[in-house]
């Protein structure tokens, strides 16, 4: 469907995984869609539509305050570890440890930030099985979710998170064609999403008037993103680019490869 050998062809050494899906006409382009990455933060979408779920639910008050802490439990062995600030692309949260915060504000840090300390905070609120629950209700494949962030016991014994381009997309699509929790509630999750501010991938080479909502992700050789992309008069498509084999010193080339596929994609548009 997609012509995208101008940039498959020049990192043929590097993984990369593609799920697009057209809500305008229905058409779809698969590049080893069901292939498991580490998803790195593109799981905390996932966190965010229990945190909605439950707040629907009345489980949570969506302005109910949680306190700020930095010390959780590995589901490995039941040992405590802590978040190190200078992993976190959000850091704000770290001085204001003992004070609280609102799921509301945590939630959104997760997603616009990417904050590592916000997810974990939200995910011993709603619970790692709930999360797990949801995504599989929605019918959600190739996602699961073990632990939070930096559980270094955990990751070192394989227990870890997972995602594939499809189970991102078809999460992404749900939320666009608001099947998640409620239209209002889907309607939130994507005000946070538009609100992203990492935008060197999906959003980079696409023009001014296109909207997108998105979430990121990296860790070590893996860079992902995710998002609803809205162009001017039609409706949007999805689009989930997983990547592995970029090394961290090569971030920028990992995000520009990103970029050059949502800027064929777009402009190749059915």
């Amino acid at each position: 469907m997609f012509d995208l050998s101008p940039i498959l062809d020049n990192t043929k050494d590097k993984f990369i995984a593609i799920a697009f899906q057209d809500l305008e006409t229905g058409a779809d382009y698969f590049l080893h869609a069901d292939d498991a990455f580490y998803p790195a933060s593109t799981f905390k979408v996932h966190v965010m539509m229990e945190v909605f779920r439950q707040a629907n639910t009345a489980m949570l008050e969506l302005d109910a305050r949680l306190p700020i802490v930095n010390s959780f439990i590995s589901i490995a062995n039941g040992s405590e570890y802590t978040l190190d600030v200078e992993d976190d692309a959000e850091q704000t949260l770290y001085p204001r440890i003992g004070e609280t915060e609102s799921i509301r504000e945590l939630t959104r840090l997760m997603i616009v930030r990417s904050s590592n300390l916000a997810t974990n905070i939200l995910m011993e609120k709603v619970g790692t099985g709930n999360i797990n629950k949801i995504i599989r209700t929605l019918g959600v494949e190739g996602v699961t979710v073990l632990r939070g962030i930096s559980d270094k016991v955990a990751f070192q014994l394989g227990m870890n998170n997972k995602a594939t381009a499809r189970g991102l997309t078809q999460t992404m699509d749900l939320i666009a064609r608001k099947k998640v929790v409620s239209e209002e509630a889907s309607q939130q999750m994507i005000d946070i999403l538009l609100r992203q501010e990492f935008n060197e991938s999906i959003p980079a080479l696409l023009p001014n008037s296109v909207k997108i909502a998105h979430k990121t992700g990296w860790a070590m050789d893996f860079y992902h993103d995710t998002g609803i992309v809205y162009p001017e008069k039609r409706k949007p498509y999805i689009l989930s680019i997983m990547t592995k084999g970029f090394p961290e010193e090569s971030e920028s080339e990992a995000h520009e490869c990103m970029a050059e596929i949502s800027r064929l994609i777009y402009e190749q548009l059915p």
